[in-house]
């Protein structure tokens, strides 16, 4: 009876996030996520591959948020921990609603939020876990500041490491190398043994 009541309440959140959000799910495969992420059912979200879906689907990762009791911040710092595969997608969204807040849109908008995916991925995959920080910044001019800390082994090579190609998990492809890419300033300080911290920043490029 319990598990019975536990599932029906998980959907009765999820419809009503639905309802709040006025829009049909785009794919079959995303009211079934959005109820394994509302029961806080893992072993469901591992068969749904869920943690992949919510960055493919952007719809679902902000619908995910109330279902994961995150709300929206409106702060100009937010500290995302990172320990497992859903807080990627709680680092890319906390990085995007800050960045479209300070004016970031379009292409920007999401190069951004893929490097803070990559560099929270490196810490779930490599690390016992971190945390990632996003800083509006207003001068020398208007950006954003990313810091990924971690406590992991550290990097022996840091050279190595932004070659691309180095990294062999199975992610995106992009890996410090890629967000590197992506941003204006990247900076890496590792100590083996003690740690690695990622220091990334985007500037708003002023038009006209």
């Amino acid at each position: 009876m319990a598990a019975q009541l536990k599932r029906a309440r998980a959907r009765l959140r999820v419809e009503y996030v639905l309802a709040l959000d006025g829009a049909e799910p785009p794919t079959d495969h995303c009211r079934p996520v959005l109820l394994a992420l509302s029961s806080a059912d893992r072993r469901r979200q591992r068969e749904l591959d869920a943690p992949r879906h919510l960055l493919e689907c952007e719809q679902c990762a902000l619908l995910s948020e109330p279902l994961l009791g995150r709300g929206p911040t409106r702060t100009d710092e937010v500290h995302v921990p990172i320990n497992a595969d859903p807080d990627i997608v709680a680092a890319r969204q906390a990085a995007r609603e800050l960045a479209a807040r300070a004016g970031f849109e379009g292409t920007d908008l999401t190069m951004l939020a893929t490097a803070v995916s990559e560099v929270a991925r490196n810490i779930v995959r490599f690390t016992d876990g971190g945390e990632v920080t996003i800083e509006l910044l207003e001068r020398p001019q208007r950006g954003i500041r990313v810091v990924a800390r971690d406590t992991g082994p550290g990097i022996g090579d840091v050279g190595r490491a932004l070659q691309d190609g180095f990294s062999t998990y199975d992610g995106l492809g992009l890996g410090l190398p890629g967000s590197r890419r992506l941003m204006d300033e990247f900076s890496i300080d590792s100590d083996v043994g003690q740690g690695t911290t990622v220091t990334m920043t985007k500037w708003i490029v002023k038009k006209g």
